[in-house]
Order: C-alpha cells, then sequence, then structure tokens
C-alpha cells in the first residue's frame, strides 16, 4: 500500500489528485471529510486527525476501514464511507494539511502544490492597495494560517509543484438564461429520471478600497457562499457572444477567514443578493431555476461544456427567448440606477482624429505599475513565487489601426469607408494558450463590432503546435466552422510525401473560397481524402449572419498570399514541436554530442524556418504553447491488450450499432534510435523515436506511455510530421533500428474503439480496447472474457522477444526485413532532401516509392474484403435469427 498525499494550499489545484486518480486508478481521501466542527474551513483544530490516521493505518495493514461523509449544508458529519484495501495499492490525500506532522511519518511520497489563484488573489490585492503593506502582511490577512501552520510542512515534499494555473477556456461552461415564464407546461424537469438538486446561495461583490462609486464590475471580487463555503472569483470573466454566457472555470474555494481579511484591508460589500436553485442534470446539460431575491424574479438556466448541445437542448424545449446575457450583477446595477460600464461603446459615426483608437477599454485587474521587481520579492522561498499570470489583466484592449491614410487626417470620414480600411493592431506580446484563447474570441467580437461580417481567421504555426486545438476550442466558444488547409492539398504532391511544401496547396481554389466566404456567396469547400491521396468531393459552406465567423487553420495559414485574404492572424508555436527538438538535444548529449536547438531545427524542420517562420512574426496575435500531452495525463487514452482471440460477433455485441463504424489500416513502425547511447544489451522503446508510416503520412512518436498495472496510459502524443523531418533525423545521426508491419481493422462506436492487430511477425493477432473512460474499457475487456489474458508489452518488445538469438541482427531486425528497411530508409533520405529543397518537376520514381503504392494497393484489397465479411456476416445472422422466430411460430 502506498499512501501519496497531496497538500493543496487553499485548494490551489482543486483537480490535480482526480487527473493523478484517474491515471492510476486509485482512492482518494479528502481531509474535507475529517472535520470535527463547521465554524472555520481552514482551521487546523476542526480537524480530526485521530480517524484519519486510523484509516491510513488501516488501510497500510491491509484491513478495509470506515471514512467519515461531512456534508456541508447541513453543516455536520452524516455518515461514513467503506472502503476495501484491497481496491487499490495507491491511497491519496488530499487537503489543505495533508502534510502536517501527525501524518507524514505515515507517507511514501510527499507532494506539495502552490500558486494559482491563491498567488493570483494576492496580486490583485497587492494591486488594489498599493506597495504600502508587505507581502507578509498581506498573507497573514488574507490567508491567516498559510505562514503559520501550512508553508513550513510545505518544505517537507519531496515533489514540488508551481501551478501557473488560474482560469481556462479551454473547457469553458456555455448559458442561456430567460425568464422563467417562458416555460412551457412541465419543461422544467424535462430531464425524467434525474432527482432535482436544491442550494441555497448567497452572493457578494466586494470593492477595492481604493476604488471610486462608479460600477467597475471587473475591479470587484466575487464571493459566493454555500453552507459553511465560500468560493472566490476575481472580476467578471466572462465572454458574451450573441446569447451565450460563456464563462471559464475561475472559482476556486477558500476560508472564512479570507473573507473577513478582505474586509479588514479596505474591501467593501456593495452588492449581495440570495440566490436559491433547483436544477436537473442529464450528464450533458443542467436545467435550473434560480430564484434572485433583491429581483423578486425567477430565471431558468441552461449549463453545458458544449455550445451545439445547449443550443439544441434550448430549441429542443421550445424556447427561443428572448435571452438574457446580462448577469444578475449587472441586472440589479441597472434596477438601482447604474449604468453598465461594462458593454463595449458602439461604433462611432463621428470622424476620428487619431489612426488608432480604442474598441474595448474596461480597467484591467492586473496591470503591471512598475517593470522592476520589488526587492522583497527575490528572495523569496519557493512557495511564494509569483506566477507568470501575476500581472496579466484579465480583459485586454484590442486596438484598430487604419490602412488608408487619408482616415487619419480627414475631417469627414464615411462610416463604410472606414470599416472596408481598419485592421487589428498587433498585441506587442506573446502569450500562453489559455490566454491566448480568450485574446482571439475578444478580437474576433471586437472585429464583428466594428467591421462587420464575416470575419475571416487564419492559424499558423508548425506541426503540432496544437493550431488545430486552438481552432477548434474557439470554434465551439463562437460556433463557427473550421477548414484545414489540409483539404487543399493537389494529388500529385501529397504522393510526393509534400505536405510541408506550400506549392503542395491548391491556392487558387483556395482564393476562390475566401473570395466568395467574403461576399457572402456559398462555396464549396474541397473533401481530401488521406487514403486514396486524391480529392474526394466538396462540401458546401456558408457562413450565416448568426455566426459571422469562419476560421482557416494550417501550417501556412499566414503565408503572404493567404493571410491578405484574412482579418486576423493567429500564430502558434512551441507543443510538441517544441518537444521533439528537445528529445533530440538530450539524446545528442547523451552520446556526448552537444548541439545547440537551432541546429537540431535547421535540420529536423528545414521548411520551418526558411518558410514557415518568417511569416508567424507578422500575426496580430502570438501564442506559446506550453502544454506538454506527452507528459499531461489530461487527455489520457486508456489501453488494454490482449492476445487471446476474439469472435468478429462478441465485439459486435459490446459496441453501439447506431453508432458503429470499421475501417481497415495498414502501418509500418520504424524506430530510430542515435548509436552509443548506454543500454542493457537490449534495444528499448524508450531509448528510440517511433515514426509510422500510414495512410501515406508520417506521424511522430517521441515518448513511450505509462504501464498502470493492465492498463497502457497512452497520452495523445502522435502528430503528423514531413518525410523532411524523418530525413532530418537520420542526417543527425539517428539509425533505423527496428522494423514492425502490421494490418490493424478498427471498429468503434464513438465510446470504445477496437482495434486487432495483425502483425506481420506475430503468431497470432493482438487485440486492443482503447477509450477515454478507464471504467468503461475495463468493462468492455470483462465482456470479451480477456480479463487475466492483458499484456502492457509494446509490439517492439513483442517481436523482440520473439526473434531467436541466433537470427538476431545485431540492430534486432530479422534478417529478411533489414533489406526492405533499407531501402525504405534510402527512400526517405532522398525524398526527404528532395522535399527540403526545391525539387525539379521531372524527377525518377525511387523504387521504394512503388512499395509504398504496393501497400495501399493492399489495403484497399482488405477494405473490399472486410465490407464483404461483414456483408455475407450480417446475412447470415439475419438468416439464423429468421430461421429461429420461424421454429418458434411452428411451436
Amino acid at each position: 500500500m502506498v499512501l501519496l498525499q497531496l497538500a493543496l494550499v487553499v485548494q490551489a489545484v482543486l483537480v490535480k489528485q482526480e487527473k493523478v486518480a484517474s491515471v492510476i486508478g486509485c482512492t482518494v481521501v479528502s481531509m474535507e471529510n475529517y472535520r470535527d466542527g463547521f465554524d472555520e474551513g481552514n482551521d487546523l483544530d476542526s480537524i480530526d486527525f485521530n480517524t484519519l490516521v486510523q484509516n491510513l493505518e488501516d488501510l497500510t495493514k491491509g484491513k478495509d476501514t470506515l471514512i467519515p461523509v461531512f456534508d456541508y449544508q447541513q453543516k455536520r458529519r452524516i455518515g461514513s464511507k467503506a472502503i476495501k484495501s484491497a481496491s487499490s495499492g495507491v491511497v491519496i490525500v488530499d487537503g489543505t494539511y495533508a502534510l502536517h506532522a501527525k501524518l507524514r511519518s505515515l507517507l511514501d511520497i510527499r507532494v506539495a502544490v502552490v500558486g494559482g489563484v491563491h498567488f493570483s488573489l494576492l496580486s490583485k490585492v497587492r494591486y488594489d492597495i498599493g506597495d504600502s503593506c508587505s507581502l507578509d502582511y498581506l498573507i497573514d490577512s488574507i490567508f491567516p494560517l498559510f505562514r503559520k501552520h501550512i508553508e513550513p510542512d510545505l518544505h517537507h515534499a519531496q515533489i514540488r509543484i508551481n501551478n501557473s494555473f488560474v482560469s481556462s477556456f479551454r473547457e469553458a461552461i456555455y448559458k442561456l438564461k430567460c425568464r422563467s415564464e417562458l416555460l412551457v407546461g412541465d419543461s422544467a424537469y424535462v430531464f425524467q429520471g434525474n432527482e432535482p438538486q436544491t442550494d441555497n446561495f448567497i452572493e457578494m461583490y466586494l470593492r477595492p478600497p481604493s476604488a471610486s462609486e462608479e460600477a467597475r464590475i471587473n475591479d470587484w471580487i466575487k464571493v459566493r457562499q454555500s453552507g459553511i463555503r465560500y468560493y472566490l472569483s476575481l472580476g467578471d470573466q466572462r465572454i458574451v457572444d450573441k446569447i451565450y454566457i460563456i464563462r471559464p472555470k475561475a472559482e476556486f474555494e477558500v476560508g472564512r477567514m479570507t473573507l473577513g481579511g478582505l474586509l479588514a484591508l479596505g474591501y467593501t460589500v456593495v452588492v449581495s443578493y440570495k440566490r436559491a436553485s433547483t436544477s436537473v442534470n442529464n450528464g450533458n446539460v443542467s436545467l435550473s431555476l434560480e430564484n434572485i431575491d433583491t429581483l423578486g424574479e425567477t430565471f431558468m438556466v441552461l449549463r453545458g461544456m458544449d455550445r451545439k448541445t445547449v443550443g439544441e437542448k434550448a430549441l429542443g424545449m421550445g424556447i427561443n427567448g428572448p435571452w438574457i446575457t446580462k448577469s444578475y450583477l449587472e441586472l440589479i446595477l441597472e434596477r438601482k440606477g447604474v449604468p453598465r460600464l461594462n458593454s463595449p461603446p458602439p461604433l462611432l459615426s463621428s470622424p476620428t482624429s487619431n489612426q488608432e483608437r480604442v474598441v474595448v477599454t474596461p480597467r484591467p485587474i492586473r496591470v503591471t505599475t512598475n517593470i522592476f521587481t520589488p526587492l522583497e520579492d527575490l528572495s523569496q522561498p519557493w512557495t511564494r513565487s509569483p506566477t507568470k499570470s501575476k500581472m496579466e489583466p484579465v480583459l485586454a484592449t484590442w486596438h484598430f489601426i487604419s490602412s488608408n491614410p487619408l482616415h487619419t487626417n480627414s475631417s469627414i470620414v464615411d462610416p463604410a469607408s472606414f470599416r472596408d480600411t481598419i485592421k487589428l493592431a498587433p498585441m506587442p506580446d506573446s502569450c500562453d494558450l489559455d490566454r491566448g484563447l480568450l485574446l482571439s474570441v475578444q478580437a474576433i467580437q471586437a472585429l464583428l463590432e466594428n467591421k462587420g461580417l464575416p470575419v475571416i481567421v487564419g492559424i499558423g504555426g508548425p506541426s503540432g503546435s496544437g493550431k488545430t486545438s486552438l481552432a477548434h476550442k474557439m470554434a465551439n466558444i463562437v460556433g463557427c466552422e473550421v477548414v484545414s488547409l489540409e483539404s487543399y492539398y493537389k494529388s500529385e504532391q501529397v504522393k510526393d510525401f509534400k505536405y510541408d511544401d506550400f506549392s503542395s496547396l491548391d491556392l487558387s481554389l483556395l482564393s476562390k473560397n475566401i473570395g466568395d466566404i467574403r461576399n457572402g456567396r456559398r462555396t464549396k469547400v474541397p473533401i481530401f481524402d488521406l487514403e486514396t491521396g486524391a480529392r474526394s468531393g466538396f462540401k458546401e459552406l456558408e457562413v450565416s449572419e448568426d455566426c459571422g465567423v469562419i476560421i482557416f487553420e494550417g501550417v501556412y495559414a499566414l503565408h503572404p498570399d493567404i493571410r491578405k485574404s484574412l482579418d486576423f492572424w493567429i500564430a502558434v508555436v512551441g507543443g510538441v514541436h517544441s518537444h521533439l527538438i528537445s528529445r533530440v538535444q538530450r539524446d545528442k548529449s547523451r552520446v556526448g554530442c552537444f548541439m545547440s536547438q537551432n541546429e537540431i531545427m535547421m535540420t529536423v524542420f528545414p521548411m520551418f524556418q526558411q518558410y514557415i517562420e518568417p511569416h508567424l512574426v507578422h500575426a496580430h496575435l502570438k501564442i506559446r504553447n506550453d502544454f506538454d500531452p506527452v507528459l499531461s495525463p489530461e487527455s489520457s487514452l486508456f489501453v488494454l491488450k490482449s492476445n487471446k482471440q476474439v469472435a468478429y460477433q462478441d465485439i459486435l455485441k459490446i459496441l453501439d450499432p447506431e453508432k458503429f463504424c470499421s475501417s481497415v489500416q495498414n502501418f509500418i513502425d520504424i524506430y530510430l534510435r542515435i548509436p552509443g547511447i548506454p543500454t542493457n544489451g537490449q534495444l528499448t522503446e524508450s531509448d528510440c523515436i517511433r515514426v509510422r508510416i500510414c495512410e501515406g503520412r508520417f506521424a511522430l512518436l517521441i515518448r513511450e506511455p505509462i504501464r498502470e498495472g493492465n492498463f497502457i496510459i497512452q497520452p495523445k502524443v502522435d502528430f503528423d510530421i514531413s518525410i523532411s523531418t524523418v530525413a532530418g533525423l537520420l542526417n543527425l545521426g539517428y539509425q533505423a533500428v527496428a522494423y514492425i508491419e502490421a494490418s490493424a481493422y478498427i471498429y468503434q462506436d464513438g465510446k470504445i474503439l477496437i482495434e486487432v492487430d495483425h502483425l506481420q511477425d506475430a503468431p497470432s493477432p493482438y487485440l486492443q480496447i482503447k477509450g477515454v473512460n478507464k471504467e468503461a474499457v475495463a468493462a468492455a475487456g470483462s465482456m470479451l472474457k480477456l480479463d487475466g489474458s492483458y499484456t502492457t508489452k509494446s509490439y517492439l518488445q513483442i517481436i523482440l522477444e520473439g526473434l531467436p538469438a541466433m537470427e538476431r541482427s545485431s540492430t534486432g531486425i530479422y534478417p529478411q526485413q533489414a533489406a526492405r528497411l533499407q531501402e525504405l530508409v534510402e527512400f526517405i533520405q532522398s525524398q526527404g532532401s528532395s522535399s527540403a529543397s526545391e525539387s525539379s518537376p521531372c524527377r525518377e520514381v525511387p523504387p521504394m516509392e512503388g512499395i509504398l503504392e504496393e501497400m495501399q494497393m493492399r489495403i484497399r484489397r482488405l477494405e473490399r474484403w472486410h465490407t464483404i465479411n461483414t456483408v455475407l456476416w450480417t446475412f447470415l445472422m439475419s438468416a439464423l435469427v429468421g430461421y429461429s422466430l420461424y421454429q418458434k411460430k411452428r411451436q
């Protein structure tokens, strides 16, 4: 039994323990359930350490135990919950005092997490009241127990995490709100089978001591009280897009002492009201009836994580508005006669005297008053280090500039003409992905308000930087379409593997599509089939007035020939693209060769530095993607692998027939390794970079997945690369040391994916069950009766173990495969070199290209056979069912 304890400083990271638990499948024990009293949530004396210690000792000794359950609404302990000692070998204790001396002797691993909104609140207060108070004084005022009872224990941690995350629109909450009298019949209880939940809140807004009487909502601190729990958020962090209110997850729990400390520092409660809520939830959308006592009205609110789903639910309930996009605070302020100053000003019809003008100018929550860091901050311990979000304002100020110099000095300006000539002024500094998402949406809103429809956005950056993910998250917020530049590939160029060559794009068709969108016409966007390497058709696209936005994303989205037709340019760098460079630098240093990242970049991504990077500097918004999908468990894929044989009909039984689909893929995996890396005499996956050739494309896997119990936890780390990148790795000294060829039959229903892999050099196929829900994957494995047959070995390890020692070459490849692998490597090097330079229109077809084309033909034959097999099997099952019914009728 391993005891892992996370000390979360005033809930700096609310979901850290959940992410760890989702990966390793352990038991989480929250210290919040061990409260004796309810006077103060962060009071050390209110924690029942004796019961907690007894529970942990029982689990350590292999005994089952009962842990308490505390109800915050009733403000008392209401019962207990049983925990089986055999359910997991790992127990996580989560709480502010998890590293207290009374518990440390029981710990195997000690983890401390600081930062997050904890530091943001300190930064906000320091800005509001100035430098008159020391940081220690502010900490003692807002978090009076931190320095005395929490901070000393954090220094005993073996793992220290500084959380720079504050709030994010990556997993935004979408809300539709209207007055409850618009509900038809019993629509309030449209979600049948779900018990309504009743909550009562007190919500209050605190004005800073230096603020004027004006209603500056973004300067205020919101505190929500629910029973004995208090939740705090900074400013009005939301986006209003048409009828939708979009909020980030920006609320965190504090103790009553924090509220008292803010009041003692001079903050005043300017607005307070009670909100009584009755809600039901169907898993995707929640419906709430919320009564606001100050307004004397009841509102209906729909909430969900997906904009489209929330809108469809509203239509299904027969509600078409009018929708309310103002917050309860704004409604209360309007009723009191205070003007709504948070709205962007209307478009000016009067002439402007300056070339540059401000669109939105809310006072930021945090601004830099002095570019020099106070000496006091330089000596602060790691537990108080300010995060990178310390001084960033929640709302930015986007400016417009006119491209027509006559508008600068002219006394009479036609508003329509001004709209046609204004452009966004670039943001001076780069930002992280979370902030970039917010700024992108704000820029789109500013363009719609001041320039009109349509707004055409371009997102460019290297492969694996995160531009596709950003594009789809933006589209979910503003409700628009995303068009990938991959749709415009020319078939003849793709056959040459020139994915990162600008000449591979059908620029004339792209220009026509953008022109049609600009002029409000329907247009036909191509559909490119990556399996066949050819254009398979077209789909109609029209930017409606309800949305007015379209996003184009791709490596060359900011090329001068493309960006001149766009309104908003976004550059994204970093992501897995940067992690590959770091991996290569690490591998080279392990063999005593030290290379700069710039040297590696020029070799591995030759097209990027010469043809892509120069265009990114012109972007209106530059985003640094520091997110590492390789190391993060946020997007984990849980995999169970077995070589037990399973019948096709058994697979069909566990998948949803309405959403069932199948496909066939052939792939080749090549493992690259730097010679001279210290090994134990065995080839391991961790020493290699895997390149997968599938459907004519190259994908890269930088690090091996995590293995926990029967599960392979596989982050989504494959990303497409050019053949020139593979050639660059070979030119840097990587050698192809292993080769695996396989065919995969894939069956899926949107929740579970089952893949049957036939390895060329394995005696029997392997079955993999994949999904984002660990329990669903485990259940599918049990239904297929695979329990006890799982393996976590990689295919490389399986092939190597089956390789006879006498036939094994020095590189670990079957002798008959060595020649074919050498041909493939030579083809990659020749093709990659021609792709990195300007290849001639006429060139000889390398012999290996014929081999790859032969593979594509094999894929098509397998697909046809799979289709025939499915039809025959369906016919056979129908005949059996019909015959069975016939026999029953005869009896």
